[in-house]
Order: structure tokens, then sequence, then C-alpha cells
């Protein structure tokens, strides 16, 4: 069963409730510091922001083992006495991997879209995002703002205007995050990508412009092209994608079309490497052409290994 909004209903449970003031309702709404134990509080619903065991995982852990919670976690309450998280999931995360049972949380009364806002605005500070965590970011925060916007009045005829002093809530978000409105707008198509294909998007493999005419293909197309992809060994450019596009746009778009605009050789495209691994390809000698890679690879390892061999042979004596 869905957890409930501790907000968007009215729960009156005593006689006190009933007489309670305006200042004391604005009292329970401030927030106010507390320990939790960590099982009680849930994460937020799809949440757009990725928590990884990663490196950078392992530094905080070990910060917070040794220096303690910097800042506080932001929670909400809820009205079955567990909370939800806003603001803080990697350093509940942390927190649970050095086992530690209680967190410091600010816990405030938010309705679900004022936690939006609130949990978009502060981790979109972060120097590092993700343009799959900005896509589902931006989507949520401003479908939120639209709520927000309510109905328009009847001499507005801007669905999305009421609210935001006759500005499109799109222009209200662009102006507080530093982007374009058709920045934002791409960055959203990205949430009709598949999950393959936008985890290739987050690794720089494809580009944004690419990336947004791959997001109006059908979910069957955009597997296909994966698959395409991994073949080919390359990801498509934006012509390609472009022209992929207009096919799906005439129900003409097939796997096996797919497969042959794939196979295309770009006019701009280089020799590629023999090796997946960019540490392999950087470390080779830009003087040793593509098609000798391999072979330099294989002497270096034999060379290494006939160097551990000895090392052996004269440990032993």
């Amino acid at each position: 069963m869905a957890k409930q909004d501790s907000v968007s209903k009215v729960h009156l449970s005593s006689f006190d409730d009933l007489f309670q003031t305006d200042e004391s309702r604005e009292d329970l709404k401030r927030e106010r510091l507390m320990e939790i134990p960590i099982s009680l509080i849930h994460d937020f619903p799809e949440h757009p922001y990725k928590v990884k065991d990663d490196e950078n995982m392992s530094e905080l852990v070990e910060s917070i083992k040794t220096r303690g919670l910097i800042q506080p976690v932001l929670v909400r309450p809820l009205m079955d006495g567990t909370y939800e998280m806003v603001s803080g999931h990697r350093r509940k995360r942390a927190f649970e991997l050095a086992g530690i049972e209680k967190i410091a949380a600010r816990v405030q009364e938010l309705t679900r879209d004022e936690a939006i806002l609130s949990m978009v605005d502060s981790n979109l500070q972060r120097d590092e995002i993700l343009p799959s965590e900005k896509a589902f970011a931006y989507k949520m925060r401003l479908e939120a703002m639209n709520r927000q916007a309510g109905r328009p009045k009847k001499e507005n005829l801007t669905p999305v205007e009421s609210n935001f002093e006759k500005q499109r809530t799109n222009e209200v978000l662009a102006e507080e995050v530093g982007e374009s409105r058709e920045q934002i707008r791409r960055y959203i198509r990205l949430t009709n990508l598949i999950p393959e294909l936008l985890n290739l998007v987050d690794e720089k493999l494809i580009a944004m412009r690419p990336a947004v005419e791959i997001s109006y293909f059908a979910p069957e197309a955009q597997k296909w092209l994966y698959d395409a992809i991994g073949a080919a060994d390359a990801t498509p450019s934006h012509a390609q994608t472009l022209r992929m596009r207009k096919y799906a746009e005439q129900g003409r778009l097939s796997e096996d079309m797919i497969v042959a605009i794939m196979d295309e050789e770009k006019p701009n495209q280089k020799e590629k490497s023999p090796f997946r691994d960019n540490r392999i390809s950087n470390a080779i000698p830009k003087s040793i052409p593509k098609e000798k890679q391999c072979e330099y690879v294989l002497k270096a390892i034999d060379y290494y290994n006939r160097m551990l061999q000895k090392r052996r042979e004269r440990e032993a004596r």
C-alpha cells in the first residue's frame, strides 16, 4: 500500500487538534533537528540521482567515521511514523556502510511537490551530475512547478503562467538552473530512452543531439539500435539518427535498416583502437600505428612476463 502524504490530508486525532491556533500549526511546520534511526527513513520515490558504492562513497564513509556528519540530511515525516528522505541519500547510504544506526536529520513538514523542489535544488549544486540525473530531475521539478502553477485564469491562455507572473514554468526553471529552455527540453527527452542507451549517454559514448533524436524511437527500435551499436562497436552520428527518426515517423524503421545505417562509415570517423579500455590505448606511444598496436601490447606483455620469471629465479637461489 502506498505511503500516505503527511500533509495532503488533515488528520484530527484529538480534542486539542480542533483548537490549534495558526501559530501552533506553523510551529509544527518549522524545521527541527532530530536523531533518527536509518531503518525509519525511506528513499524518495523515483529519486533521480544515482547512489553508487564507488570510490567516492568509500571516501565519504571514511570521512563520516573520522569526522562525523557535517551536514544533517533533510527528511519529511509520514503519517505512519516513518520518514521520507528529501536530501541526503548518499549520506544515508554511507551511514549504512559505516554500520551507524542513527543519523542527524532536519525534519520538516513538506508537501510532495515542496519536497521534489527541495530535493532537486539541493542535488543540482553538486559538481558532477550525469545527463540521466539532470533529465529526470528537470522532469520531476517541471511537473511539480506545473502543478503548483494551477489552473490559468480565464484571460491567461498559457496554462503554466498563472502563478509565475506571466512566465512559463520552463522559463522560470531555465533561469533558476542556468540552462536554456531548449536545453532543458533536450534533457527531459532523454527520459524516453531505454536504460541501456541512457547509460551510453552517461558514459559520453552518445552525444546529446543524437540521443534526443533516438528518444523519439519506439522502445523496440531503441533495442535494435542498442544491439547494432554493440555489433558495430560504434555509436550513431547525429546525421544517422536524423535519418532513422525520419524512417521511424514514416513507419519504415526496421532492424535491418538500423543495421545497414550503422554499418556505414562516417566521413569523419577515425580509425578505431583495437582496445576498448582507453587506459591501454593511452599507454601506447602515438608513433605506433593502429594496426600494430596489438602486436606492440603482446610484445610488452611477453617482455614483462620474462622479467617476472627472471626475478622469481633470482629469488629462488
